[in-house]
């Protein structure tokens, strides 16, 4: 839960530290090769993760979420894979990032691809990993890895040893033992090697593609291209023609040199069908099992002539990435051929000569000292404060307000002086240790991720939304909640015995009489504060306990001031039923939370305005005295409070109410985080996006038009990119601004499209004072290393405003859904460039 307000701040923890220029490298990686006695071998691929961090599975339930983890080896005339890569059970758990369950292994994971040799000489074997990482609140742009493995001819040996990322250094000298094992294993490092272009190896069988040309007609040099697609079971490969613009993102693609043009187009030759997708919630139109496409073309010349085409598949539950595929014709032989599989060379890379070159960039001294990521605040007196104000809305319940002056009244007038005094501040000590001491059970578990984890499950959301019913209508006076009377008798008995030990029982027999007024307002502040970690829960139970057990002290040092204390009457029940209509209103955002992760459609945006609107409007009615409920004491006139209370909740109702049509007259970010994100909707909702996705052509034009350049670096996969296109970049004045001020360009760093082949390679960085190697393979590739290589950041999103000639404008941010934050983020870089 987010929530604005009074109540935000009790989402703070006690601790966080935050680094908003810093590469992260949470995942190493380590190969190991097992002789298993029966001539083949398990070649291991282990990762170890970092704390925090987790990888994910090769088999995930969507393909609308992250990258799953990928093993692509490259073909070699001396092994056979033997089935295809396992892995352990995965964790399934709800994943924040993406909204939804998925599967991924924390701390260290082992992936198994089991080889057959065939030959007794020594084979090297090279295996490429594409992976993504993620914490519970950022993902990392998708890598590759290189692992190497070596199986030697005679000797036997599995040592483990750490491969660097995208790495694979020279081989190392193997270490023998008297054996008469006919192969031995040793993990190896050998010389970069380029993997094929493969999704994964569980997935080889989804497609098989083969090409051919024919001569039509010698005297105008046409030909026939044929793509002939065997597609697996249980896969289907998309039409090239959708019925709508939104479903011909499906569609497969063939991408013709521009200064030809077909002849009729291409051709499709196969059983088509048109059904519902469950994978893309359309129509759409595919092929089963075999598809042929073909298409003639005039005025070819020369011996090869190539064609680019992008084509998707899916099953029932997943699809793959696109792939982009380049086919080389021979027009002589009649064959065509991948160009990927032509050569696996690879490019030693400059990678000064792929990415954008931008001497200018200082993240230390930008151009204006504004707009930096504002660090979460160490503020574990907010926490506190929050829970102080709990107990002083306790305090005005009518289970405690009673008590203040018949407590007080025995301690002073039973001791007298110093004596009562001192008794007086001693119990309420006791009822401040009772409450902080039931936060001591968290502590034993004291990792802020598994509590938040729990706070933001599915199960305890709608545990939540029950229990904080079921307070609302015992606030209503239609039953009452008291804990077992047996509690209560036995602490009582324990305070008849006098001394601290009495004083102490008499607390927390307080403590238990009171739970019904105190219960529902402790969970309010306890659900709050939970996903934070232990100890904001327990500044949050001490607040609540010094503002509970404070008046006794206070005014049995100030007797007098009793005086002044308004009588016990139908007031303190006013109260109880006001916090009823807000245990309710609190209720529907528990329910709201666990509908947003199960995507069930019940809490749209439009009806929790509903909802709250008709909740707020029953509150105005009874401040009002329009309706009753039944230990409410007959009303003769209204309070002066009363009136402006009710008039302040009337005010909030109207202010809501447009928020179930589809373009309201106001805004409503004053409750941003209490209801579900623009998108999750009854409406279709309008959304925005950048013109450029290219950083050159972007540049070229902010040079052009003389304005500054926003580059946002975001992700097919990244859920808060979406929301921060969806929710933030759609309000008008964020809007007109990116429209009218600044060039904006989309650079994402999980584009799965390759780069040509003369820019895929490997490249040398330097991290800490240590080389490390990485493979640029895709357009992903790309712009991740451009982030990491000029920004020193590698989490999504993220936005930098630049000059048009290149010089860094402001302090660069990452996810920012306050509007107004985001607004000065972008009026900080056009200031700057105006200056």
């Amino acid at each position: 839960m987010k929530i604005k307000g009074t109540i935000v701040s009790l989402l703070l923890m006690l601790v966080v530290i935050t680094a908003p220029a810093q590469i992260f490298n949470p995942v190493s990686w380590s190969t190991k090769v097992v002789n298993n006695q029966d001539g083949t071998f398990n070649l291991e691929m282990k990762a170890k993760i970092d704390k925090g961090w987790h990888l994910y599975s090769q088999n995930l339930p969507s393909d609308d979420g992250p990258i799953a983890t990928e093993f692509t080896f490259k073909k070699n005339a001396n092994y056979e894979l033997i089935g295809k890569v396992k892995e352990p059970k995965a964790l399934t758990e709800y994943d924040p990032n993406f909204d939804m369950d998925l599967n991924f292994f924390k701390e260290s994971v082992t992936f198994i691809q089991q080889v057959k040799p065939k030959n007794p000489g020594d084979i090297n074997i090279v295996a490429e990993a594409y992976f993504m990482v993620c914490d519970a609140e950022k993902c990392l742009p998708p890598e590759y890895v290189d692992l190497a493995f070596k199986i030697v001819g005679n000797g036997t040996t599995s040592q483990e040893r750490p491969m660097e990322s995208g790495s694979i250094e020279a081989p190392k000298e193997s270490k023998k033992e008297t054996s008469n094992t006919a192969a031995a294993i040793e993990e190896s490092n050998t010389n970069q090697v380029e993997s094929e272009s493969e999704v994964s190896e569980d997935y080889l069988n989804a497609t098989e593609w083969e090409y051919s040309v024919v001569s039509k007609d010698a005297s105008t040099s046409s030909y026939e291209f044929h793509f002939k697609a065997k597609i697996g079971e249980g896969w289907h490969l998309y039409a090239q023609k959708q019925k709508s613009e939104e479903e011909q993102v499906m569609a497969t693609k063939f991408y013709l040199n521009k200064a030809l043009e077909p002849s009729g187009g291409f051709e499709e030759k196969g059983e088509i069908i048109t059904a519902f997708d469950p994978t893309a919630d359309l129509d759409l139109s595919y092929y089963e099992h075999e598809v042929e496409f073909i298409t003639t073309l005039d005025n070819i010349s020369g011996d090869t002539y190539n064609i680019e085409f992008e084509f998707i598949v899916c099953n029932a539950t997943m699809c793959l990435p696109p792939e982009l595929i380049e086919v080389e014709f021979d027009l002589k032989t009649g064959k065509g051929i991948n160009v990927l599989e032509k050569s696996d060379q690879v490019a030693n890379l400059d990678v000064e000569s792929i990415i954008p070159h931008l001497p200018f960039v200082d993240l230390e001294n930008p151009e204006a000292n504004c707009g930096e990521e504002k660090e979460a605040t160490n503020d574990v007196w907010v926490v506190f404060l929050m829970g102080f104000i709990g107990g002083l809305i306790a305090l005005l319940t009518p289970c405690v307000f009673p008590m203040i002056p018949l407590t007080v009244s025995f301690f002073t007038k039973g001791d007298g002086g110093g004596k009562g005094l001192g008794k007086a501040v001693l119990y309420g000590f006791f009822i401040f240790f009772i409450y902080a001491i039931l936060s001591v059970p968290f502590h034993f578990n004291a990792d802020p991720a598994v509590l938040s984890e729990i706070a933001t499950s599915v199960a305890l959301n709608i545990i939540f939304f029950i229990v904080f019913v079921v307070f609302a209508i015992s606030f209503f006076g239609y039953f009452e909640i008291t804990l077992p009377s047996s509690f209560t008798n036995k602490a009582d008995s324990a305070s008849q015995v006098g001394g601290t030990i009495g004083i102490f029982f008499m607390a927390l027999t307080l403590a238990l009489v009171s739970f019904s007024c105190t219960g529902p307002i402790l969970g309010t502040v306890l659900g709050s504060a939970l996903k934070n970690g232990p100890w904001p829960i327990t500044a949050a139970m001490s607040g609540f306990g010094i503002a509970l057990g404070l008046p006794f002290a206070v005014f049995a040092a100030f007797p007098s001031m009793m005086n002044k204390l308004p009588k016990s009457g139908g007031w303190l029940n006013a109260v109880k039923v006001v916090l009823g209509f807000i245990e309710l209103a609190l209720a529907l955002k528990f329910l709201s939370n666990a509908d947003l992760v199960e995507q069930w459609g019940l809490i749209k945006r439009e009806t929790f305005f509903l909802v709250w609107t008709i909740i707020f409007g029953g509150l105005s009615l009874y401040l009002f005295g329009l309706i009753k409920f039944p230990h409410d004491s007959p009303i003769k006139k209204l309070s002066p409070f009363r009136k402006s209370f009710g008039l302040l909740v009337l005010v909030f109702t109207i202010y809501m109410a447009p928020g179930i049509l589809k373009n309201p007259p106001w805004n409503h970010n004053l409750l941003s985080g209490f209801p579900p994100p623009t998108f999750y909707s009854w409406y279709e909702k309008e959304t925005f996006h950048a013109p450029f996705d290219d950083f050159d052509l972007a540049m070229a034009e902010a040079q052009k038009v003389n304005k500054p350049i926003l580059v946002d670096f975001t992700g097919w996969a990244c859920v808060n990119c979406r929301k921060m296109e969806e929710s933030v970049w759609t309000v008008e004045s964020i809007k007109k601004s990116l429209e009218e001020d600044f060039v904006l360009v989309s650079l994402y760093v999980d584009d799965k499209v390759l780069l040509p082949e003369e820019m895929q390679g490997v490249f040398e960085y330097e991290v800490a004072g240590e080389m490390k190697k990485k493979k640029i393979k895709t357009i992903g590739n790309k712009w991740a290393t451009f982030q990491t290589q000029v920004f020193n950041n590698n989490s999504q999103p993220y936005y930098a405003i630049l000059s048009p000639k290149g010089k860094l404008l402001n302090n660069p941010v990452g996810y920012t859904p306050s509007v107004e934050e985001y607004a000065e983020f972008l009026e900080c870089g056009l200031s700057a460039f105006k200056q």
